[in-house]
């Protein structure tokens, strides 16, 4: 049948047209033989098609139908019947078909639509719109078979012919003649033929028939077809869309659709980037919800998108290429085409997910399942981007809970999402929307970890985007601003000013946006008002001013209202804005490749000398609005470069003014009246001829201040002691950036002396008026205040000298802030000057600083109230605990007359991170000392403790305020009035990771600290035979060197806290501190990998437990052991030695240097601390629980009331309610983690579980059984609250497991119940007790309580049912009894002794063949009554 003519082909060439000439001249032979038998076929097939209608015409003119086709097949299909030569007659039909399509216009003419004949002007038979001649003679039954084989036979003539001249692609028509048939007579028939033809033709060609199946052939077809399909697909790839699209539309049952799903799984990577959205399609479609997760996972898996875009140097290239014309461009894949196709496969996933619930959830769990950085793809930011497009909330929740896990825990970073952006930019900008949102969302979350990353995610998007976008990134950030949360406000300003940097023409085109939060400064804290003004004069007044010009006018308008106000608060406002102003004017400019300084234009500079004279002028009356000024001016030349001129201009005033304002000659002696005798003192220069003109000025300044308040007087310039230290630190920095950090021209200053009062005063200050005993308080802040400024100045010295000077200067303020406290202590009420000029008002603070002063009065009346103020674990109040103790060998008198400085702290000026340099310099000059001085030092560091401590105390502080990640920056909503960065603003100006590099760097020299400090303790334990109190013991020295030892300990740990050292980046700055500690243990020079450095410096801690001298330092040692732990290495072997090390510590008895055993609150939260500590680390809580409650607690009932425990002697009778409250807790949280009980657990899995929970039940009921003989509120409070929640775990994770164990463990089920209801009975009892006291914090526990009582009976009864045993259930009353076993009386309790006996009798003892079970539920406490009348009389006595 293949011998038929065929068509020459353009293809085929000479070969072909030979063929075809052959195959005429066989065909025409029988022609001189017979009488032409093909044209009396063909005259057959004319006859028949014309008398049923059909009118064929000749090429270039349709064939014509006269009646509709229905009645075109009827007709013919009779006529066939009918006739005599039935049925050959059907063969020489079809030879007549065949014969009339040889020629191939009539051949297309078949193919096309038939036409209506209307010679006769009757259209109304014939529709508008006809098959083609060929589609109805194959709906003819009796035709069809033959006509399918005739046009199978005839399709390989066309196979590789293009459209023809009117378009008509030959092969598709044909194929198109098959489709949608109203019946197939050979269905399988039909599916092998075409499945041969797709064997050996070209693809275009077996896309088409492919493509054509589901409309071909038949359902029951449909499952063959896919096999046939499937092995088709792994043998080529190319047609890889047309069979999943022919798939897809076929009914497949389910298990071939899952074999050709897998199929097409393993040829995805293998597949075009162009087929690859039909192909994620396909996956995603054929998903049922059971396999859905493991289909999406594998999908993602093996999905690459980073494959599927070139990287931007290559599309660079060929975007280059293509402009010059060049062919091969033609047939690489265009930057476009590939975004193209990445956009088409997230809208399959897209619509997967929007109508597929299951395959959203299965997304979501495949991202989530990821435990590795590195296995993060670009797709997973991708996917979590669509499904928070979505519509569903569950999506969009799901999105952002997933995409907040995986940054917090480090799995997506910064650099995946930049990978992202810059590869896919064109893509992601149709989910903006949702990029914005979760932007905003990461910014607004309380959990420091995640906002970074929503600040990333703004960034890239005004990069990425386009105008609109980088619009709305703006006006959302200026919304984050104007919200006034502090975490948020401040992400919100560092990314504006980033984007300033970064894109200034882009921002500047938004500066009337951002120029919006003006409007909401009222809600802003000064060092955010300090960065709102730097980010809008960058844009103002930046270097490329043209561009933000428009807001300049706007900028000077609000500085001068703002300067003007006599509100502090606002004119504090403009002094910032006015000096960030010059900032952004006078900035120094740089020009060229050789950054050379281009001097500042006049005009500029014109405008930069006005600005500051405005502020001068307007500073002139206010003390602490020029107080401010200075220090805003300090902190501009240090954080920026200033122009030259501007430098000078500031500094050419500064020194003439300095020294007229507050130095002073000395003369032979002072005039003018004061309310203390002046004295010079503290001169390390010999007999200098200057002095600082302290006590002149404060008492001049409170002169001046009582006339201002007398009679109203013209402002003029006021000399205040309150520009003193500000105006010190701007010399210092003019200084300093004049003469390349040379401050030879000042350093005379350091060992100035001040003109202050003879401290003998300080002896009969209780005899002194109150305006005497105020300035004398004043006097004493001013002077540290300046010491501390100095010690700023000076701290970076080199010289020997100067560093003793420092030295020295360290210790004048130790000395001074031991006679503050005394002198405070008897100034009830007294506010100190302000040291810190850019905080809110400091109202809040002195009321809360008051309050400590009376409290210490009426505290400090007995010794014992004061011992447990050393053992603080608080930052920074060590100093002042040490001198209280000090102050405890005196009489009662003297101890009265101190009071903590804590309060105080934003009352002191601040320190620079750089005064932290005196800790690691030192050791040089200690030596010197003894030599020069031959003085033998018994401490082995020039710092002594006291100094010590002070430094570290303030370290402490700051690395608490910058390194602690705090959620509780979301401030409440009312707004506290003490500001806590108050006396931290220089401090705010550096980053965190500079702190830590910062503290790095010191590690060394805290180290050796630490060694001083154990190697003192242990040379005194050795001294002393091992005590800490022995005779010779010096208690101040001692409490001193404790405080310091316990405060190095908290500066490790907060340092290596840091939640920074998670991050990549950080990961070199983690081993290096690390490695310092190694290193102190082992020196070794090969390079050790994180495990080992943690491991050798976990061991280089633990050398120093046997050395804490409190248990305050024993708790910082196991949490800096801890934190070590958790940076890496076994933690195993880690947690058994940090429980091994806590154990050791409770088990320890602890003494202060008197001798006196530790107690106090702050011990208390110690050990409450360290306990759980050690219950959270060992292996076995439930064990560890049994040795305290059932070791240590019997231990202390018979030991004698002021003694301890003999194996827990931090267990004594007021430390039991830590101790209980600790084990409770502990035990609760224990039970909740033991795994829940499955039927099909094996019968040791069973035995296990039944005997955690034995021995769980064991320790509840000792616990609760302490109750009878600790009775105080507390301890019943906890009994109650814990019980409660005990028993609520019991019912919900216990029960289940005695509903499956009773029939195998009948016995040890029977015993757990009856030792469990001993408990709960005694729970009973104190509910009614807790009645008669009528504490409602104790009541408040009891409904919640009773309700959790009642189910346990009913959940008994339904497990015996479950079991078969309910006849050993049966339910009595139990009457309420107070602790002590004794009956309460009720209202309804004087009834007749019947009713008493009927109460009783369902609890008298069972008869020994009775089972336990129901022995144990008839004593069941909370079991209800048979009778109603009981049941009323129980209601009665729960609402008394």
């Amino acid at each position: 049948m293949m011998r038929k003519k065929r068509r020459p082909s353009a293809g085929k060439g000479e070969g072909a047209t030979s063929t075809t000439k052959a195959k005429k001249s066989r065909s025409t032979a029988p022609k001189s033989k017979e009488p032409a038998p093909e044209e009396t076929n063909e005259r057959v097939f004319g006859v028949f098609l014309r008398e049923a209608g059909v009118t064929l015409k000749q090429a270039g003119t349709s064939n014509e139908i006269a009646v509709d086709q229905i009645v075109f097949q009827k007709r013919l299909q009779k006529q066939l019947q009918k006739s005599p030569r039935y049925p050959g007659i059907v063969q020489e039909f079809a030879a007549g078909l065949e014969s009339h399509i040889e020629d191939p216009e009539r051949f297309r003419n078949c193919l096309l639509p038939c036409v209506p004949r209307l010679s006769d002007g009757n259209s109304d038979n014939v529709s508008s719109f006809q098959e083609s001649l060929l589609r109805m003679l194959l709906g003819i039954e009796m035709l069809q078979t033959v006509i399918i084989n005739t046009l199978l036979e005839k399709l390989p003539e066309f196979m590789f012919d293009g459209a023809g001249d009117g378009g008509l692609n030959i092969p598709h028509t044909i194929i198109n003649q098959f489709k949608w048939l109203d019946r197939v007579m050979d269905s399988k028939e039909l599916a092998a033929k075409l499945m041969e033809l797709v064997s050996v033709a070209p693809v275009e060609v077996q896309r088409d028939i492919i493509s054509s199946l589901p409309e071909i052939l038949e359902d029951s077809q449909h499952n063959d077809i896919a096999k046939e399909l499937n092995s088709l697909l792994q043998e080529n790839t190319q047609i890889t869309v047309p069979i999943l699209d022919a798939l897809s539309s076929l009914n497949l049952s389910s298990s071939i659709l899952t074999e050709v799903r897998g199929a097409v799984m393993v040829t995805l990577a293998a597949v075009q980037l162009e087929d690859l959205p039909v192909v994620v399609k396909f996956i995603l479609h054929s998903v049922s919800a059971s396999d859905a997760y493991e289909v999406v996972r594998d999908l993602r898996k093996k999905l690459e998108l980073e494959q599927c875009v070139l990287p931007l140097v290559l599309q660079a290239s060929q975007s280059l290429i293509k402009s010059k014309g060049s062919a091969g461009s033609a047939s690489a894949p265009s930057a476009g085409s590939s975004q193209d196709s990445v956009t088409l496969i997230l809208d399959g996933i897209k619509s997967a997910v929007r109508f597929q619930k299951t395959i959203s959830e299965a997304w979501l769990k495949a991202i989530e399942s990821v435990d590795e950085e590195e296995d993060h793809k670009v797709l997973d930011l991708l996917v979590l981007f669509i499904l928070h497009s979505t519509n569903a909330n569950q999506s969009r929740r799901g999105a952002e809970r997933v995409l907040k896990v995986k940054v917090r825990s480090g799995f997506i970073q910064e650099v995946l999402l930049q990978r992202t952006f810059r590869d896919y930019a064109q893509v992601m900008r149709g989910y903006f929307p949702s990029i914005l949102a979760l932007a905003q969302s990461l910014l607004r979350s309380p959990d420091p970890c995640v906002v970074p990353f929503g600040g990333h995610m703004y960034r890239h998007s005004f990069t990425a985007f386009d105008s609109y976008c980088q619009q709305e990134v703006v006006g959302s950030l200026v919304t984050h601003v104007c919200s006034g949360v502090g975490g948020e406000v401040d992400m919100a300003l560092e990314l504006l000013c980033g984007l300033v940097t970064e894109k200034h023409s882009e921002m500047a085109l938004y500066a009337v946006f951002v120029k919006g939060i003006l409007d909401y400064m009222d809600n802003l804290t000064p060092q955010q008002i300090r960065r709102l003004f730097h980010l809008l004069s960058s844009l103002a007044f930046g270097q490329q001013q043209q561009q933000g010009s428009h807001i300049q006018d706007d900028m000077h308008i609000v500085i001068r209202k703002q300067l003007s106000s006599t509100v502090p608060k606002y004119k504090r406002i403009g002094i910032i804005g006015a000096v960030r102003i010059v900032g952004s004017m006078g900035a120094a400019r740089l020009k060229g490749k050789e950054s050379k300084n281009v001097s500042l234009p006049q005009e500029t500079l014109r405008h930069v000398t006005a600005l500051l004279e405005l502020v001068k002028s307007s500073i002139e009356s206010s003390p602490e609005a020029a107080a401010l000024y200075y220090d805003e001016l300090s902190n501009l030349m240090l954080s920026s470069t200033l122009d030259p001129q501007v430098q000078e201009n500031i500094g050419k005033c500064v020194i003439d003014d300095f020294q007229v304002d507050f130095v002073a000659d000395l003369g032979p002696e002072m005039s003018g009246s004061f309310p203390l005798t002046p004295c010079v003192m503290y001169d390390l220069e010999g007999q200098g001829n200057i002095a600082i003109n302290l006590l002149p000025l404060l008492a001049n300044d409170i002169k001046t201040k009582g006339e201002q308040h007398s009679q109203t007087t013209k402002a003029h310039k006021r000399v205040s002691p309150l520009g003193l230290c500000p105006f010190f630190r701007l010399l210092r920095v003019c200084e300093h950036r004049l003469h390349q950090g040379d401050l030879d021209e000042i350093d005379g200053l350091l060992g100035c002396p001040l003109i202050l009062t003879d401290m003998d005063v300080m002896e009969k200050m209780e005899s002194r008026s109150k305006a005497e005993r105020e300035f004398l308080c004043t006097l004493l802040f001013y002077t540290i205040n300046w010491f501390r400024e100095v010690i700023n100045a000076f701290c970076e010295q080199k010289e020997t000298e100067m560093k003793m000077k420092v030295m020295t200067r360290l210790q004048n303020i130790t000395y001074l802030q031991t006679l503050l406290e005394r002198a405070l202590a008897v100034t009830p009420g007294f506010v100190p000057p302000v040291a810190n000029f850019d905080g809110e008002s400091t109202d809040g603070v002195t009321l809360s600083s008051a309050a400590p002063v009376s409290k210490a009065k009426k505290d400090g009346a007995g010794k014992k109230r004061k011992a447990p103020a050393k053992i603080s674990s608080e930052s920074g109040s060590q100093l002042d605990e040490a001198t209280e103790a000090e102050k405890t060998q005196q009489p009662e008198k003297e101890v009265r007359h101190s009071v903590s400085l804590v309060p105080y702290r934003p009352y002191f000026r601040e320190l620079d991170m750089e005064v932290l340099n005196v800790l690691q310099c030192g050791l040089l000059s200690c030596s010197l000392l003894d030599s020069e001085l031959h003085t033998k030092v018994r401490e082995e560091v020039l710092l002594g403790p006291a100094e010590l401590v002070f430094l570290l105390e303030d370290m402490h502080r700051k690395l608490e305020f910058s390194l602690t990640a705090a959620p509780a920056k979301r401030t409440p909503f009312f707004k506290g009035r003490a500001d806590k960065s108050l006396g931290f603003s220089h401090l705010q100006q550096r980053s965190p990771k500079d702190i830590a590099s910062y503290c790095v760097q010191l590690l060394p020299a805290l180290c050796s600290h630490l060694e001083n400090c154990h190697n003192h303790f242990q040379t005194m334990m050795s001294e002393n035979n091992g005590i800490v109190d022995g005779p010779a013991t010096d208690v101040q020295e001692h409490n001193l060197m404790s405080s310091g030892y316990q405060l190095l300990l908290q500066v490790l740990n907060t340092t290596l806290s840091w939640s920074g050292f998670s991050q990549p980046g950080q990961r070199s700055l983690l081993k290096k501190a690390l490695g310092v500690l190694a290193v102190r243990l082992k020196e070794e020079s090969a390079e050790l990998t994180l495990a080992q450095l943690v491991k050798h410096s976990f061991k280089y801690l633990v050398n120093l437990r046997g050395t804490m001298p409190s248990l305050s330092a024993a708790l910082c040692l196991s949490q800096l052991l801890s934190t070590v732990s958790e940076k890496g290495g076994d933690p195993a072997a880690f947690r058994e030695q940090t429980a091994s090390l806590a154990k050791q510590f409770l088990g320890q008895g602890w003494v202060t240097a008197r001798g006196e055993r530790e107690r106090g609150n702050k011990f208390n939260e110690a050990l409450h601390t360290l306990l759980r500590m050690y219950l959270e680390h060992v292996d076995d809580v439930l064990k560890a629980v049994e040795e305290i409650a059932a070791v240590g607690i019997p231990e202390l009932l018979r030991a004698s009331k002021d003694e301890s425990s003999t194996s827990w002697p931090t267990l004594n009778r007021s430390t039991f309610l830590v101790f209980y409250k600790v084990l409770m807790a502990e035990l609760e949280k224990a039970i909740r983690k033991i795994p829940a009980a499955n039927v099909s657990d094996n019968t040791e899995a069973q035995n296990e579980k039944l005997l955690t929970w034995n021995l769980a039940v064991r320790d509840f009921h000792v616990l609760v059984n302490l109750v009878k003989v600790f009775d105080s509120r507390p301890v019943l409070n906890v009994c109650l609250k814990y019980g409660r929640l005990f028993l609520e775990s019991f019912l919900k994770l216990g029960m289940p497991l005695l509903d499956n164990s009773f029939k195998r463990h009948m016995e040890d089920v029977q015993s757990l119940l009856k030792t469990f209801q001993l408990s709960t009975r005694q729970l009973h009892h104190m509910c009614g007790h807790s009645k008669i006291l009528q504490d409602t914090s104790l009541t408040n526990h009891v409904p919640a309580l009773k309700k959790s009582l009642e189910l346990f009976v009913y959940r008994v009864k339904a497990m015996l049912m479950l079991n078969n045993c309910q006849e050993a259930f049966w339910i009595g009353n139990l009457k309420n009894r107070n602790l002590k076993g004794e009956e309460i009386l009720s209202q309804r309790s004087q009834e007749s002794d019947e009713d008493e006996d009927e109460d009783e009798e369902p609890r008298s003892p069972l008869p020994r063949d009775q089972s336990e079970v129901e022995a144990a539920e008839t004593d069941s406490e909370e079991s209800k009554a048979v009778n109603g009348e009981v049941e009323e009389e129980d209601a009665t006595d729960d609402s008394d």
